[in-house]
């Protein structure tokens, strides 16, 4: 993970780069050892990352969706 990546507001990353970050972010908070601030810092940007990585899935799922039901009608006629 770039220093760019983690300045870029979560709403500009693709999933994979979200999720990755997100897996730093949680495993920094689990290694411990930051201030009050620094620590909320962090978890404030691990929520909005694990939000944006949900809105990435959902996206995806409701394509999966609209595929799935667009060969269903295309088998019935």
């Amino acid at each position: 993970m770039t220093e760019n990546e983690q300045t870029r507001a979560p709403s500009e990353l693709g999933y994979e780069q979200c999720r990755d970050e997100l897996v730093a972010v949680v495993h920094t908070l689990e290694q411990g050892g930051l201030d009050l601030d620094e620590s909320l810092k962090l978890w404030e940007r691990g929520e909005a990352l694990a939000k944006r990585c949900e809105e990435h899935l959902a996206g995806a799922r409701q394509r999966v969706e609209t595929a799935l039901s667009a060969a269903d009608e295309s088998e019935q006629d």
